[in-house]
């Protein structure tokens, strides 16, 4: 952070962990992610006595999608803590400094379901709550409606 936010997002990291478990999570679920995305269908093998040469692998492929989409939720849930502590942080220095009007708006409604972490808390429920979050259409709906730049989903 180039020296503008303490280590771990907390007052005092010595003592208090902060939000680096939170980095931990976000790296072992992208890196889950990563051995997710192999090709089902490069597991597909001959059944029937080599009869059939294709066993479809469909739904082990959506099941492993779902999976991805879930780890991905909790990576944004992680970011939008730790951004949300990093505004605060900040605004603690500079007290003058202003979110843009869509970040505002995602900040108050990140702020509604977690507090500021002063020191080490169980980030489980916290995390949940933002994973709730980021999977309500009307989160990305209301950032987009306030920076003025609402992309409906319309279909053709």
């Amino acid at each position: 952070s180039g020296g503008l936010l303490p280590r771990f997002l907390v007052s005092e990291g010595g003592l208090h962990s902060g939000l680096m478990l939170v980095q931990y999570m976000a790296a072992a679920l992208a890196s889950e992610n990563k051995v997710l995305a192999h090709p089902a269908s490069a597991d597909s093998i001959p059944t029937s006595a080599g009869f059939e040469d294709f066993v479809s692998m469909g739904p082990h492929a959506a099941r492993k999608g779902r999976e991805i989409l879930r780890h991905v939720a909790s990576i944004l849930a992680g970011e939008l803590l730790v951004a949300a502590q990093g505004v605060d942080l900040r605004r603690r220095a500079t007290p003058e400094a202003r979110l843009g009007v869509g970040s505002a708006v995602a900040y108050r409604l990140l702020r509604e379901r977690v507090p500021f972490l002063a020191g080490d808390a169980v980030l489980a429920p916290l995390l949940a709550a933002l994973q709730t979050l980021v999977a309500d259409d009307g989160f990305v709906a209301a950032v987009e409606e306030a920076a003025g730049c609402s992309t409906a989903h319309e279909s053709p």
